[in-house]
Order: structure tokens, then sequence, then C-alpha cells
């Protein structure tokens, strides 16, 4: 597992995520910023919680490791090292 990977699922579980429910949180984030590129964090938390993430807010630094795993074809990395 990379640091950046590392550092996310450290950043998602501080948030109150289990390790499980991480690749789907990705998944719904991903699909918010296919959406509309580039997204603001009011409208991603939103979308979130729309989705049912209510208590997980997204800030501006988790946000942007999010983007730079998904760059990095985090969501497999992520799979592959559960």
């Amino acid at each position: 597992m990379n640091r950046l990977t590392e550092k996310l699922i450290h950043r998602l579980e501080d948030k109150g995520l289990s390790i499980i429910a991480i690749p789907r949180f990705l998944k719904d984030v991903a699909g918010a910023i296919s959406i509309k590129h580039p997204i603001g964090l009011q409208e991603m938390n939103r979308r979130l919680d729309l989705l049912g993430w209510g208590p997980v807010e997204v800030d501006y630094h988790t946000l942007q490791l999010i983007i730079a795993s998904l760059e990095n074809g985090g969501l497999s990395t992520i799979e592959e090292d559960r």
C-alpha cells in the first residue's frame, strides 16, 4: 500500500468510516466528481448526504487526497490492499 493510500485510509477512518465502507464511499465521491468537476466542498457534502453518508463530511485536504488517489488508480489499489 502506498503512502497516499495509507494517508487517505487513516483520514477516512478518523472521519468515522470503517475500512469496509471506504471503497463504496470513494465510488460515491468519484461519481459526484464525474458529474461536475471541479466540485465545491459544500456541493460534495450535500451529494454525499443525499447518498446516506450524512455524518461524514469531506474537507478540502481529504477531497484532494481522494482525487489524487483516484487519479492513481486508487479504488483498485485500496480494494487489493484490504
